[in-house]
């Protein structure tokens, strides 16, 4: 490191007030730090603990925006420490708040303290899944077919949403109870699917949408006459309220950002499936060059 001499020194601060009072009124982390839309620098996203599709939107972002000069910091939690957060501005978004039921309770919470950004994917749902091949179609055949099945269904943690659903609402509703079902965790049924598929046998597993597994296995989602788990929900980006403000260029995209369930699935199978790492950088870095054309128009706006 080269020393200077005071006088330098001070010429050297005197010049850096000059440049500050003549930066046009900017705030700090504007454009001196390399955003030069009118946004702040920093810009911290909070991604739900497990969350396959706001762990994947997110980090699509996260390289989005380093790209552009952003600093971006990724904050792992559950959803509850998650709203809060967003409500006292410790965090400036999430990207997968799920309505109208799944996160309905924070919304009521913590509504008139948090921003809705848009949503950018309808298609979230609470799935029964079968291989592409199975025999059946619909849940209320499931039964009468267990044996075609070994009579298993493959669940996932036994605290899941998904799994008390699946225990209070589809085994009941569609005389499932002769059937073995297995909970466990993601990973495991996930195993099994995947052992299931290479040796060509039916499996039926508890699943949900978007998940790259859908991407990665050939599976069809059983009909569910009944409605027992639900209609499909969005997935929307939520703010702290004086987000618009502090990155008005960065609420506009993520206004408008789209991402359909085939696009996500791909990227999901990407970075959870295929590489063997959770140093996702590189991997989603290789998919942006593989869907440039969509990854640009995220912030073409």
């Amino acid at each position: 490191m080269k020393h200077y001499s005071k006088l330098a020194a001070l010429a050297a601060v005197a010049a850096l007030g000059l440049t500050a009072c003549g930066s046009g009124g900017e705030t700090d982390g504007q454009a001196a730090s390399g955003v030069d839309n009118g946004d702040q620098q920093d810009v911290t996203i909070a991604v739900f603990n497990g969350w396959d599709e706001g762990i994947a939107a997110s980090e699509l972002w996260k390289a989005i925006l380093e790209e552009k000069g952003y600093k971006v910091t990724l904050e792992y939690a559950d959803p509850a420490p998650v709203f809060s957060g967003l409500s006292t501005g410790d965090y400036d978004l999430t990207l997968d708040t799920w309505l109208p039921v799944t996160h309905a309770s924070y919304l009521e919470e913590y509504g008139d303290k948090i921003t809705e950004l848009g949503q950018w994917n309808d298609e979230a749902k609470l799935t029964i899944a079968v291989n592409e091949d199975a025999p059946v179609d619909s849940l209320k055949d499931l039964a009468a077919n267990a044996d075609q099945f070994d009579n298993r269904l493959v669940g996932i943690e036994p605290g899941a949403g998904l799994t008390e659903a699946t225990t209070k609402n589809v085994i009941p509703t569609y005389g499932l109870e002769k059937m073995e079902y297995l909970t466990s965790s993601t990973p495991a049924m996930l195993s099994e699917l995947k052992s299931a598929t290479a040796a060509g046998e039916n499996i039926a597993v508890t699943l949900w949408r978007p998940h790259w597994a859908y991407d990665a296995f050939p599976l069809k989602d059983l009909e569910d006459p009944e409605g027992t788990l639900g209609d499909a929900e969005g997935i929307y980006a939520y703010s702290s309220n004086s987000f618009a403000e502090d990155f008005p260029t960065l609420a506009g995209w993520l206004k408008d950002f789209k991402m359909d369930s085939e696009t996500l699935y791909s990227l999901e199978n990407a970075m959870f499936n295929e590489a063997d790492t959770d140093d996702y950088g590189p991997v989603v870095e290789k998919w942006i060059g593989e869907n440039q054309e969509y990854v640009d128009s995220l912030t073409a706006q």
